[in-house]
């Protein structure tokens, strides 16, 4: 089952020609991950980042555009979880608009050191909760 949340289109995100300027939408999909990650995974940011100095950086990125975005329209992002690697997790993010797909993006992320950079293994409660949410996701397919 997907992450679902919402976001609004405010004046920030958009270029002169009331569109959302693309680099924008990779802050509103920073945003969603940050939101799966505390209100689903049970993992905030904060704790990541500052209690336990690790982190989550995005390895890999590629996002298909399908339709502009506006000023006011109200974003429906559906994150779902494709795989579980030892340090990493590959999303699929999808946003539409009234059921218009605006966007598809593919992602990895990768559970690090902040000290160091390097990778970690995933906890074993963060990795249970992956797993359980990767093989839901992929029976909702």
């Amino acid at each position: 089952m997907p992450f679902v949340t919402q976001r609004k289109v405010r004046f920030q995100h958009c270029d002169p020609a009331g569109i959302v300027f693309y680099p924008r939408y990779y802050e509103m999909l920073n945003s969603v991950v940050e939101d799966y990650f505390a209100e689903s995974v049970g993992h905030d940011f904060n704790r990541l980042h500052v209690e336990s100095r690790t982190g989550v950086p995005t390895a890999h990125i590629e996002t298909d555009f399908h339709a502009p975005s506006r000023l006011g329209d109200t974003l429906t992002f559906e994150l779902t979880l494709r795989d579980v690697g030892r340090t990493s997790l590959t999303l699929r993010t999808v946003a539409h608009c009234n059921g218009e797909p605006r966007l598809t993006c593919h992602s990895t992320l990768v559970f690090v050191d902040l000290a160091s950079g390097r990778p970690l293994p995933w906890p074993d409660d963060m990795r249970r909760h992956f797993a359980k949410d990767c093989q839901q996701g992929s029976q909702d397919e």
